[in-house]
């Protein structure tokens, strides 16, 4: 394979002892990282697999004594070459060959989720099924007898309910017998067509000596014969011209075979299912359908929506506003006080270094952990419970007028709280022309730095009208966004024309330990950047704004500001207030922080608020404000940017527009505010 080396080692050996190699498979929707985080807890690692930008996710821990590593495969639907999720799914199974793969299911939609598992059993290794969210079948008015599915299948089958963490170690239990012993007895496999037996086996005995280890021959004709892109023209390439063009004559015979594959797993679904599977009188109303009725209806749906946004915002600004003024002033002000009352004796450039330097930048960032963390933990609950499914779908006609789908809402809904998780968010997007613009929109959400900025200087600036401010520059990057993505999709990404399909998943209660650990790991993720790049660049910002002689006013940022004084005419600003503009890119309150320094009355509200209108104009002001909440994204965001795309390229041509963006916007409102005011 392309990344065969990637995925090559199999077997872990630590400290002496053999680790249990366990995959984790199942479709989208159905418990499977709840699985994963009740077995791993906090012992996993996430990065993206080797060569894409799908998230993976693997931790080692020990159950009874013995070691495990478990691979949580991404979730998928079948085991076509149709996506980097599918393509990976397989591809880890045929080239690590676990012990035995892990399978979830859900009770709840057991034929659909069964036809994943028709295409497991093809793959060498063993599996053992957890078929998870009986409750939830059970309220649906579905039941399922596992030891009938079990014995109809040949494979171990646990009844789970993940959410309350019931049997989800009896299905660890049963797939470590099954590693160690093997399955008791031949499973069940799906039989293609009988009219097409005869030609599966022809390309077999064609293939069957140029299939590259380590293939099983018998799958790799099914997936010729099913016209599966990836391995025919693997297969093209390994096979001598003459044996292709048999092949290719069989094809062209039998043009329905895709037909008959996919007949002869569904024909085993029915089978399996047949004394297994109940479901309740037609007509029952099940609590899903009830709660649909609202959730997905073309207008009460977006009155639900917008009341759950709502409730949201509401939540994280109330708990999250008076402790992130904690954290910074009981925290992040502890430390610079500390730091400063310590480096006192010493240089003035080494204090200004910690104090200014690092903890002015990381220390801003870190006050943000509390919004953060509730933020992600509502995220979670309504991901959890099914709604956010719902949000998408209700979504959709707006996304699509933008050559967007319903997916690309909830990563840019998560900008609202900071563009980093946003724009790592866009990873559930498959389409990779939809999740590149849905990443170079994100930054035009307004996150809680831009607001904040734009609260205080509202105030400052317009006393009487901060609100009616603050509102209509709220709104005015999102317009730009809607009329960016519009042109964007029409001039860039014209070709992507793909349909939007999502599950609905059940309503089911939220598992509090799988959303503790997402948050956990999200803000784990934020930390690291706010360590590293936002570190890095908070420094260099620093050295600009005091080098050589460790005042603003004569720094080499001041002289940048006075360089592009003639560009901030424009917009009616001076070199300071352009300057402030600049230093945003760290961060986005360095703007109010960097005007407090420059006018000499530090970052209280009252202080600008008393200062800032006799070097501000109705127009200037407004330009400013323009100007900042359409202008670069922070360096954490920057950095996001370059790592989701892969490409310096198009984060580079990201911050050349928002540059250009945010010069225009401003001059336009100068330009029309001081017209409209003459």
């Amino acid at each position: 394979m392309h990344h065969q080396e990637a995925l090559r080692p199999s077997r872990v050996q630590e400290r002496g002892e053999k680790v249990i190699s366990i995959a984790l498979a199942g479709q989208p929707n159905v418990g499977k990282s709840t699985v994963f985080n009740l077995l791993t807890g906090l012992n996993q690692h996430v990065g993206n697999w080797p060569g894409k930008t799908v998230e993976r996710r693997e931790g080692v821990f020990e159950h009874h004594g013995e070691r495990v590593h478990l691979v949580d495969l991404p979730g998928t639907y079948c085991l076509t070459a149709a996506s980097p999720e599918e393509m990976i799914a397989r591809d880890y199974i045929i080239y690590h060959r676990p012990d035995v793969v892990m399978v979830v299911i859900n009770a709840a939609s057991l034929e659909r989720n069964l036809y994943l598992v028709a295409e497991l059993l093809a793959l060498p290794s063993p599996i053992v099924i957890g078929l998870n969210m009986m409750d939830v079948a059970e309220q649906e008015g579905i039941w399922v007898d596992a030891e009938k599915l079990a014995a109809a299948m040949g494979v171990p089958v646990i009844p789970m309910v993940a959410s309350k963490n019931q049997g989800v170690h009896d299905f660890l239990d049963a797939a470590l017998k099954v590693a160690h012993e093997g399955l008791p007895q031949e499973p069940s496999r799906p039989e293609i067509r009988p009219d097409h037996r005869e030609v599966l086996g022809a390309i077999e005995a064609l293939l069957g000596p140029w299939v590259p280890e380590p293939y099983p021959a018998d799958w790799v004709a099914l997936k010729v014969l099913e016209g599966d892109a990836e391995i025919t023209e693997r297969m093209k390439s390994a096979a001598p011209p003459e044996v292709w063009a048999c092949v290719e004559d069989l094809l062209r015979q039998h043009e329905d075979a895709l037909i008959a594959v996919a007949g002869g797993r569904y024909a085993w679904i029915r089978h399996v299912t047949q004394g297994a599977l109940t479901k309740s009188r037609l007509g029952h109303v099940t609590l899903t359908q009830r709660l649909d009725a609202w959730a997905t209806h073309p207008f009460w749906g977006l009155v639900v929506l917008a009341v759950v946004l709502a409730a949201v915002f509401g939540l994280t600004y109330a708990l999250g506003g008076p402790l992130q003024g904690w954290v910074e002033r009981y925290i992040v002000g502890a430390l610079a006080a500390g730091a400063a009352r310590l480096l006192a004796p010493g240089p003035a450039w080494l204090e200004g270094l910690v104090v200014d330097g690092i903890l002015g930048g990381v220390g801003t960032m870190f006050s943000f952990l509390p919004i953060l963390a509730i933020f992600f933990a509502t995220m979670g609950i309504l991901e959890d419970v099914g709604y956010m499914a719902r949000a998408a779908y209700i979504m959709d006609r707006f996304m699509h007028a933008l050559g967007l789908h319903g997916k690309s809402f909830m990563p840019l809904f998560l900008g609202f709280g900071c563009n980093v998780p946003a724009i790592i968010g866009t990873r559930i997007i498959e389409s990779r022309p939809s999740r590149l613009l849905t990443i170079l929109l994100a930054p035009l959400v307004p996150c809680t730095a831009r607001l904040a900025v734009l609260t205080v200087l509202a105030h400052a600036l317009f006393p009487q009208k901060a609100l009616l401010v603050t509102v209509c520059l709220t709104a005015l990057p999102l317009l730009v966004l809607a009329g960016v993505g519009f042109i964007a999709h029409r001039l860039l990404f014209r070709r992507d024309q793909a349909a939007f399909i999502m599950e609905m998943p059940l309503y089911h209660q939220p598992n509090w330990r799988t959303i503790g650990i997402g948050v956990w790991q999200r803000l784990v993720a934020f930390l690291r950047k706010a360590a590293t790049v936002i570190l890095a660049v908070s420094v260099v910002v620093w050295a600009l704004s005091t080098f050589p002689y460790g005042e603003i006013e004569t720094s080499l940022l001041a002289a940048l500001g006075r360089f592009l004084q003639p560009v901030g005419a424009l917009m009616g600003l001076e070199w300071r207030q352009v300057v402030a503009i600049l230093t945003s890119f760290v961060a986005k309150e360095n703007a109010v922080a960097t005007l407090g320094v420059l006018y000499g009355v530090g970052e209280s509200a009252e202080a600008l608020s008393a200062v800032l209108p006799g070097y501000f104009t109705v127009a200037s002001g407004l330009a400013f404000l323009v100007a900042e909440m359409l202008f670069i994204p922070c360096v954490a965001t920057v950095a996001a940017i370059r790592q989701e795309t892969g490409s310096w390229k198009w984060t580079l041509g990201e911050i050349l527009f928002l540059a250009l963006l945010a010069f225009l916007g401003g001059t336009v409102t100068y330009q029309v505010a001081r017209l409209w005011l003459t």
